[in-house]
Formats: structure tokens, sequence, C-alpha cells
């Protein structure tokens, strides 16, 4: 709250001294209610607020009110698709497909439905909707497979939390102030996030702004993490070791008994 009001507090600084006054096109001044946010093994999910507002030039507000679009993506690193079939009664490794470019999340709210604003070329530019994400396979793929993986992905993770799409997320006060919330399962991966907020009117995409949002682990969840990391032959040994130990003493408790 103290961030909102102090965003609150400078807009109305920056409206006062006419800064958007001499701007040929309106702009965004997004934020979000946090910059970092850490994993700890209490975590069970957050929600995490993105608002702002949207400067006209002149201060004043057209006929046509635009709309908004936030997207919360990242961090993006490459997979491995795998597709099971059953054989001979076992289920084995079938087909296999390979994405350069996949999200471990991604989240995308809006004050109407993504086919109302923009046509599906424009979406697929700006990768909006869950349906327009580019994954970058590597190799040659047949399309209907790819979009077979594709598809299996976003079930997988939409189910998990991990993908999230809400064409009525958005509320936009006035014209002028907006705000969405963006839910944050308890599994969310760590790293480097970005919150992009898109300006749309007519079709077409007016501005666009983003903040870096960071997720990282803290506490003890962190040191292992970071062992694990930076000393990964001594993390594994440590492991053994205690599987070992905890495996004796459990056998050791049972004898007794």
């Amino acid at each position: 709250m103290r961030r909102l009001a102090a965003f609150l507090l400078w807009l109305a600084l920056t409206v006062g001294l006419g800064g958007a006054a001499h701007a040929a096109d309106p702009r965004l001044v997004p934020d979000v209610s946090s910059r970092a946010i850490e994993i700890q093994y209490s975590f069970t999910g957050e929600e995490l607020l993105l608002f702002g507002a949207i400067l006209y030039p002149g201060q004043r507000l057209p006929d046509d009110r635009a709309d908004i679009v936030v997207v919360l993506k990242g961090p993006v690193r490459p997979i491995v698709l795998r597709e099971k079939r059953r054989v001979a009664g076992m289920w084995v490794n079938a087909n296999s497909i390979r994405l350069r470019t996949s999200p471990g999340f991604y989240a995308i709210g809006s004050s109407r439905p993504i086919e109302q604003l923009v046509d599906e070329r424009t979406a697929a530019i700006f990768e909006l909707g869950l349906s327009n994400l580019s994954m970058s396979p590597t190799g040659f793929s047949e399309s209907r497979k790819l979009e077979r993986f594709e598809n299996g992905l976003i079930d997988l993770y939409t189910r998990q939390g991990l993908f999230y799409q809400n064409p009525r997320a958005v509320e936009i006060t006035e014209g002028v102030l907006y705000r969405a919330r963006i839910p944050l399962p308890a599994r969310v991966p760590v790293g480097t996030y970005r919150a992009e907020t898109y300006l749309i009117s007519k079709g077409r995409v007016l501005a666009v702004a983003s903040r870096d949002v960071q997720i990282r682990k803290a506490g003890f969840e962190r040191f292992v993490a970071l062992a694990a990391q930076r000393h990964g032959f001594l993390y594994g040994l440590s492991a053994v070791l205690l599987s070992l130990v905890l495996g004796y003493g459990a056998s050791a408790l049972f004898r007794r008994r």
C-alpha cells in the first residue's frame, strides 16, 4: 500500500506540472506491488499487483477509451517435452521435442478479451495470449506435432497454476488509473520476471512499458540452492551420506522395536 500511495502522489505531481502536455502519444507509467518476492519453506503463493496510469497528451481523455493488457512472464529456459505411449502393456517414451524459449511462468490479464482488442497478427507479434507464445522449437517439426506438444504443455502448466489467463483481470478507473492482480502459485520458479503493460486502442498497440520482478529463494532454501549450484559434488556427496545415516538410523530403530 505504501508503494501505491507513493505512486499516486508522484502521479499527481507529474500531471500538475504538465509533464505529459507535449507528448505526441499517450504514455504508460507502470509499477508493481513488489519488485522482489522471497520464497521460504512456508511460502504458499502470493498475489502480485500490477498498477499504473495512462498519461494522455494535454491531459485530455479521448472519446474512445483505451484498453490495458498486462503480462507477467519468466524465466525463459529450454525444455524437452516427451510423449508417452503404451507399448506391450508398458508406458514408454515415444516422440519428443525441444523448445528453446519456454517460459516457466506466464500470466496475462486484460480489460477485455484479447480477440476483441487486436487481430491475430498483432497478438502473435506481441505474444498476447497463451495460444500466441513463441517457444522456438529446435529442428524441423510438423505443425500438427508441434501444436500437440505445445497444447499439452499449456494444459499441464495451466492446471499447475504456472500459466494463467484472465480477460477481465484489469480494472481501469476514470480512464486513467489501472490495476490487475496476478496470482503466483506456491511452486512458481525462481528467476527474473518481466511485468509488461500494453496500451491498446482501435486494434493498435499505442504504448508498451515494463518492470522487472525478482523471485528468489530465502533462508535455508536459498542456502541449499546455492550449495547445489556452487558446490555440486560436495552437495551430492552430502546428500548421499545423509541418506545413508537416516536409513541406518531408521533400520536400527525398527530392530529395537
